[in-house]
């Protein structure tokens, strides 16, 4: 069974990506069914399930996102006092989103996007990892002209998303989710289109057999 992890920074079409790759595979495209299976194992809300997701909009990863506006800050404990903070224990979220990713990768193999995939899965046989990313003016517009929104409410949006899950997988894993390192394959999807990104995927994919 295939696995696909897909790291992809804000603006350079993961969601479009990410199931077009899953289909050409025939495996799930795993994405919006992981906060809601986690709130039902925990017996929480979605509402605080997703508040302590990278992929969501007011996701974990936003309550980092003032400190995150200090390029040096390094989080070194896990107990920080958040105002509004839900109950749900963050660790306790991403203890069982890690166990969920390698149930599913083990099990039925699927595209994962986010949540520090490439992290959870590194050593699962055959996964490919992939990194989509481009330079940040480029995603910025893409984000103007696919939202409708002016460039500098595009330039807000993709900075915060930027720093929200730069901090998600810089506080729970340690890492870097831009280091090439992680990756054997990153793509610009902003200048390759979408479908051509999406072909180069699962070449790659088919290609670790």
């Amino acid at each position: 069974m295939r696995v696909v992890t897909i790291s992809a920074t804000y603006g350079t079409a993961g969601n479009q990506i990410g199931p077009a790759v899953a289909e050409r595979l025939g495996v799930p495209f795993v994405d919006r069914a992981i906060p809601s299976a986690v709130a039902e194992e925990l017996g929480c809300t979605i509402e605080e399930a997703l508040a302590h997701d990278d992929r969501a909009d007011h996701g974990l990863s936003r309550l980092f996102s003032g400190a995150m506006r200090l390029p040096t800050v390094t989080f070194g404990g896990v107990d920080m006092y958040v105002p509004g903070a839900m109950p749900l224990a963050p660790e306790e979220f991403v203890r069982r989103t890690e166990r969920m990713l390698k149930d599913m990768a083990r099990d039925q193999g699927g595209v994962f996007l986010g949540r520090g995939g490439a992290m959870v899965l590194a050593g699962h046989p055959g996964a490919l990892h992939v990194r989509l990313d481009a330079p940040a003016g480029r995603r910025i517009r893409q984000v103007a002209t696919m939202s409708e929104v002016g460039e500098r409410e595009a330039r807000r949006i993709v900075e915060d998303n930027d720093r929200a899950r730069t901090a998600y997988v810089r506080h729970f894993y340690r890492a870097d989710p831009a280091d090439p390192c992680h990756y054997q394959l990153v793509l610009d999807s902003t200048t390759i289109p979408v479908a051509t990104c999406a072909e180069l995927i699962v070449l790659a994919a088919e290609a670790l057999d």
